[in-house]
């Protein structure tokens, strides 16, 4: 069954860089220093100026593919994965984009790894931060262990008295967004300590971004790794969008997604069912919005979803 996600996506097929990944180590823990020195975050890596990231590369955070990714870093002074990275040698993007190339070397090595959607108790206390990270097989223990692809090994934060270890993050530092849904509904998590602390956008906070994760999650299972500002189906109705819990018949149907795919041992097979939901399953054009503050636009991901007829 985990052999399904051993294969490349069309998101993370790594094109001419396979070469590039061949000389790296083929251990998870390796394959996650080398992808955590690949992206330099939008929001977090620090002044643009001060690091030397021209602020045209701004753009380069709607890359959508591990390939074009993977060009723009090899690109960049010795064209080496294998070496520590200024940021000025890293591709501008964010947390989906490290867990997407992390994606691209576990994949190339035969290493089953899929992509999260999520919450991390690590980033700010006391809040559960919106986050992608990575899960790959373990075969020796026979789990799959949740990695962040993207944080520097130098950080060590701790949650409840134990440090964090970016290649095995224990289920309350990263709660996958089923897993969060889940909690809120039982009343044993606030929605409101889920997203953006500091936001008055109210789809980036409480239930409306939680609703939202079990959704992409349910995609990235499914090998479809999106931009986290792209928007279908159901992410584009209004009540998903508005501050408040979600109507309760779309609930109810989140409440069976996550049935599913709050549990790591989830199959291919149901996966793919339950995306093939209307709402839920997503389109060749999809709304992709801009971080930089352009007008939304329509974006034809027919490519993203060229395995989408291939046997999990």
């Amino acid at each position: 069954m985990q052999t399904y996600w051993a294969s490349q996506s069309p998101v993370t097929d790594p094109g001419p860089a396979a070469a590039a990944i061949d000389e790296l180590p083929g251990d998870p823990a390796a394959l996650r220093e080398a992808s955590s020195q690949l992206v330099f975050h939008f929001q977090t890596g620090g002044d643009f100026a001060e690091n030397g990231v021209p602020a045209g590369r701004m753009a380069e955070i709607n890359t959508r593919y591990a390939d074009a990714m993977f060009a723009l870093v090899l690109d960049r002074g010795e064209p080496t994965l294998t070496r520590d990275r200024p940021a000025a040698d890293r591709v501008v993007g964010c947390c989906r984009d490290a867990t997407v190339l992390f994606l691209a070397l576990a994949r190339h090595k035969g290493i089953p790894a899929r992509a999260r959607i999520g919450f991390a108790a690590y980033i700010v206390p006391g809040w559960l931060i919106d986050h992608v990270v990575a899960e790959a097989w373990d075969d020796a223990e026979g789990r799959w262990r949740l990695i962040d692809p993207q944080m520097d090994s130098g950080w060590t934060p701790e949650v409840n008295g134990r440090p964090v270890s970016w290649p095995d993050l224990t289920d309350d530092q990263f709660i996958t967004g089923p897993r969060a849904w889940q909690a809120a509904r039982a009343g044993t998590s606030d929605p409101d300590r889920h997203g953006h602390r500091d936001t008055d956008l109210a789809i980036l906070r409480g239930w409306p971004i939680i609703a939202d994760h079990v959704v992409r999650d349910l995609a990235a299972l499914s090998k479809t790794e999106m931009l986290l500002w792209d928007r279908w189906g159901k992410l584009a109705t209004p009540g998903w969008m508005t501050p408040g819990p979600i109507p309760e018949p779309d609930a109810a149907m989140l409440d069976e997604v996550c049935a599913g795919t709050a549990d790591p041992a989830v199959s291919p097979n149901a996966v793919a069912a339950l995306g093939a939901r209307d709402g839920l399953r997503v389109p060749e054009m999809v709304t992709r919005f801009d971080p930089n503050g352009a007008p939304p636009q329509q974006a034809d991901v027919s490519q993203v979803l060229a395995a989408r007829g291939r046997e999990p």
